[in-house]
């Protein structure tokens, strides 16, 4: 596959905020910084009957609203959005337009992620569609095309059902606008290693428990705290310090 892209000519596209202009301009031009200023390429619409269930997010790490086009593309963003790693999400960031065999190709990923260790590109594809003919050809191209840019090239599909309804959850606590700093600083440095999560709610005895332990979960999606990730969450967790 990878002798058949032609990659002198391949090209990218960016819409820009208000979706009046597009820039065009060859692949390796492609910075990650210059993806996240644009606009996704395309948006949703919503119709009665439609078989995906699309929608808009709101990202903690973007502190703003990231769309998704189906409810597995949403576990993607969710997981991304969990992942301290992450600093940056584009959704459906850019369109490529190459020759593949003779053939002209056109592709709009998911997802681009911008990193710790690099800009990621995520294709999002219920596994059971992945030994299409079709998929696997698009998918092999775009690989070829990302990697050699130097980044990383990632194909999501179902998650891990524990892992994602543990995320799912900690998510409902993801706004730290919503927790007073005190406490948050009090928690911090009041709990340590080895205690429960039902004992962590008790370190602090002069604010309302409720709040105690909806901050508790705050820090846990900060991954300040963490648990183990393949256990449903319980108040018998046991919580360890993240790594500085």
């Amino acid at each position: 596959m990878g002798r058949t892209v032609m990659k002198a000519s391949t090209k990218v596209s960016l819409r820009q905020p208000g979706g009046e202009r597009v820039d065009r301009f060859l692949w390796d031009r492609l910075t990650g910084d210059r993806v996240v200023e644009a606009v996704p390429w395309r948006t949703f619409r919503w119709r009665n009957g439609q078989k995906h269930y699309s929608g808009t997010y709101w990202s903690a790490t973007e502190s703003g609203h990231v769309i998704y086009e189906s409810r597995l593309e949403l576990s993607c963003l969710l997981l991304a959005d969990f992942d301290p790693m992450v600093k940056r999400i584009a959704a459906q960031p850019f369109l490529i337009t190459t020759i593949v065999a003779g053939k002209q190709r056109r592709h709009i990923p998911d997802y681009l992620l911008l990193t710790n260790g690099g800009p990621i590109v995520v294709d999002v594809k219920p596994r059971e569609r992945l030994a299409k003919p079709s998929v696997k050809s698009t998918f092999a191209w775009t690989r070829e095309l990302v990697e050699g840019l130097g980044w990383r090239y990632q194909v999501s599909s179902e998650p891990d059902p524990v892992i994602l309804e543990n995320v799912r959850f900690l998510a409902g606590y993801r706004r730290e606008w919503l927790f007073p700093t005190t406490l948050l600083n009090t928690l911090r440095n009041g709990v340590v290693d080895g205690i429960t999560l039902a004992e962590a709610c008790s370190v602090v005895a002069d604010w309302p428990a409720p709040l105690v332990r909806s901050a508790i979960l705050h820090l846990l999606w900060t991954q300040h705290f963490m648990v183990d990730p393949g256990q449903p969450l319980s108040s018998r967790l046991v919580l360890t310090r993240a790594a500085v």
